[in-house]
């Protein structure tokens, strides 16, 4: 290029910033005040609060009933989202005005033909920068990248059937540069915030949309994980996310770094303020039958027997597992607090609750790392050289210390790394299933219950363990993160006294830790199922919020 890659960024950014009306400025808060959700309320009218503030399924409802019209819930919703990247840093791109034209084309469509164009009728749904959509451009936080939209033939698969379904599309979200971290930090946005603790970070690498739905800028947002890419930023910023199982949902014409790793395989799934969006989300998906237009999508309709018959079990009493400590690192005191509420929840709500003692979560995390790294980290190195960007700390963190210092594999290495990977997959199932002589139900453990990360979320440049999430996506199997309904509290979550670590990586982990800091921060927990168990995972997923409330 022959640009600066600084000015080049510092354009973009400023591109974005000036689809902002003006009127929809704001002033930003003081310092103090860390949770700004309830902030961005004082500038949206009565209308807007109450629509933005509703759910997926309640604006589908009322929009099927002619209650909203869909031009005036995107404007909502629009101005909310904006708000949310003044705070925040969350946005990626703008297109209010393709969103206002569909919006009025879908209204103009109800009014003639006295009903709805499909399932999700002029609802907005945000995307995550990698969700590829026609005419406007996906960088995943690569300089690089910048300047060439996408077309029709590369629009990723869920963005054709969630229009067809009646989505109205108005923003992409953040990402981390090439999508490799846990933080959302790239050279065009820089840093994205967490709306309920503006000293913490969003999560990563769909933390553009973490934080554009905590601070109700968007009902529905399509994240993606590849080692908990949705869970993390759900657990950070306190709402619901689904990891699906692969193939399950259609990943074509997503963009991932490194592109073509397929040891463990990227997933799209929701991200959303409540479980029923979720729902919403993964049957509209599949009422599209999208194995037949991705190879990779395995032919799996919707299940409502699966949902029934785990309402059924959960009538008399699930048997979950919980998991407080995997071997190598210490969860933080607010973590441990939130697994002690919820296995207690659980119990009195006439739930099982037991150990959970599996294969070593050291070797699968070990394979994780060796997967996502196969390349030696000359993909990511490859896109930063495309513009001679700064490579970003936490970018950096991923391909140890420093870019490009890992040993790439030979295809002879990759191919023993699967075998591996198969093995530990047959372990890790038959010891699911031995749980069977240890329950009540006689079944084995119906969902297992642990931290989605060691902490509640992670101030600039100290997240550094994905163990708690990425060995889900190692084992492909189904999982949600559920917030508990409690947050940090300085008084409460001490640390531990004489703790001792188990090596110089828990001690940094235990060590970033502070009270003070992390005050106020949501909390949340992760529920596994096993694989391809969607349906099943969503209803234990109700099962676990409604024990919390009770």
């Amino acid at each position: 290029m022959t640009k600066n890659w600084k000015s080049i960024a510092e354009a973009k950014n400023a591109e974005t910033k000036a689809k902002i009306p003006r009127e929809w400025l704001i002033p930003l808060p003081p310092a103090e005040i860390r949770d700004v959700t309830g902030y961005a309320s004082q500038f949206l009218t009565p209308a807007e609060i109450a629509i933005t503030e509703s759910t997926a399924h309640e604006l589908v409802g009322k929009l099927a009933y002619g209650k909203y019209s869909s031009l005036e819930v995107t404007k909502a919703f629009c101005h909310r989202a904006t708000i949310a990247h003044q705070l925040t840093n969350c946005l990626m791109e703008i297109f209010f005005d393709k969103a206002f034209k569909r919006a009025q084309e879908l209204d103009d469509y109800f009014h003639e033909y006295k009903k709805i164009s499909g399932p999700l009728h002029g609802l907005p749904v945000s995307l995550k920068d990698s969700v590829r959509i026609e005419g406007e451009q996906t960088t995943i936080g690569y300089v690089g990248w910048i300047g060439k939209n996408d077309t029709s033939e590369s629009e990723a698969l869920v963005t054709k059937i969630l229009r067809n379904a009646g989505a109205v599309f108005y923003v992409k979200t953040s990402v981390p540069s090439g999508l490799m971290s846990g933080e959302t930090v790239n050279n065009i946005v820089g840093y994205t915030w967490n709306p309920k603790n503006r000293l913490l970070s969003s999560g990563g690498s769909s933390g553009g949309e973490g934080a554009l739905i905590a601070i109700r800028g968007s009902p529905m947002g399509v994240g993606s994980d590849l080692a908990g890419s949705i869970r993390i930023p759900a657990g950070a910023t306190g709402i619901f996310g689904l990891k699906p199982s692969c193939g399950r949902l259609p990943y074509k014409n997503i963009a991932q770094s490194p592109n073509g790793q397929e040891t463990v395989g990227g997933v799209v799934g929701p991200m959303t303020n409540s479980i029923a969006d979720a729902r919403l989300f993964v049957q509209t998906i599949l009422e599209a039958e999208p194995w037949k237009h991705d190879p990779g999508v395995i032919e799996l309709k919707w299940r409502p027997l699966e949902e029934d018959e785990t309402r059924e079990h959960a009538k008399r009493g699930l048997s979950f597992a919980v998991m407080k400590h995997n071997g190598e690192i210490t969860p933080h005191p607010p973590i441990l607090r939130a697994l002690d509420i919820a296995a207690a929840k659980l119990r009195s709500q006439g739930h099982e609750v037991i150990e959970w003692t599996p294969p070593s979560h050291k070797i699968a995390n070990s394979m994780l790392l060796e997967a996502l790294s196969a390349d030696g980290g000359a993909h990511t190195r490859r896109n930063h050289a495309l513009s001679g960007e700064q490579v970003l700390p936490q970018i950096a963190a991923s391909f140890s210390t420093t870019l490009g210092s890992l040993h790439e594999k030979s295809m002879t290495e990759l191919w023993d790394l699967h075998v591996r990977k198969l093995t530990f997959q047959d372990a890790y199932q038959t010891y699911w299933n031995s749980t069977a002589s240890l329950t009540k139900t006689g079944r084995p453990v119906d969902a297992l219950i642990l931290p989605w990360a060691p902490s509640a979320s992670y101030p600039p440049e100290k997240f550094c363990y994905l163990g708690y999430s990425g060995f889900v996506n190692l084992l492909d199997y189904t999982a949600s993160v559920v917030p508990v309904g409690v947050k940090v509290d300085k008084s409460i979550d001490r640390k531990a006294v004489g703790y001792e670590p188990v090596d110089a990586l828990d001690k940094f982990v235990y060590e970033s830790y502070d009270p003070e800091v992390y005050h106020g921060a949501p909390i949340g927990i992760q529920i596994v199922g096993r694989r391809l168990q969607e349906e099943k995972v969503l209803v234990i997923s109700e099962v676990v919020e409604a024990a919390l409330k009770a």
